[in-house]
């Protein structure tokens, strides 16, 4: 067995963060998800965090989006303490970061607890989703957000 890799590491930790994002991506958008979807959703979400955090140029911002995106999948295939986990983590990476990154670290805490039916803790989530949005300065982000914030009811 070679002693050396025979591939960049660096590179390929660079193509599997986004690969795998964007692969999780599809799947959260993707209609009509099969059980077996729902499990490469997951699958692609960690491992384009994994790779993320094996980067030379990883930062609080992607590892927040990140912990975001597996929150997003955990409340999707209907985990929601798992949901809570990552959405933690997200808010914890975020807390340095712009308004939109807080926002979204809210936002997918509020939809672990919608999820969980804690309603109150929910509603303490989502407020605090709301003020981070309202200092967001691009047009385009806060109605991104406020978007996904309709869906939590």
């Amino acid at each position: 067995m070679a002693d050396k890799l025979q591939f960049d590491l660096t590179a390929a930790h660079k193509f599997f963060s986004t690969d795998n994002f964007n692969k999780s991506w599809e799947y959260i958008e993707k209609q009509d998800r099969s059980q077996e979807d729902d499990l490469s959703m997951l699958h692609a979400a960690i491992a384009s965090l994994w790779h993320w955090s094996q980067r030379e140029d990883v930062n609080a911002k992607n590892l927040s989006v990140g912990y975001w995106q597996v929150s997003r999948v955990f409340c999707l295939i209907g985990q929601p303490e798992n949901a809570r986990k990552y959405g933690l983590l997200s808010l914890k990476q975020a807390e340095s970061l712009e308004p939109f990154f807080k926002a979204y670290a809210y936002e997918s805490l509020a939809r672990a607890e919608m999820l969980a039916h804690n309603r109150v803790v929910m509603k303490h989530y989502l407020e605090q989703a709301l003020e981070w949005t309202a200092q967001i300065s691009d047009e385009a982000d806060k109605e991104l957000l406020r978007k996904d914030l309709e869906t939590i009811i």
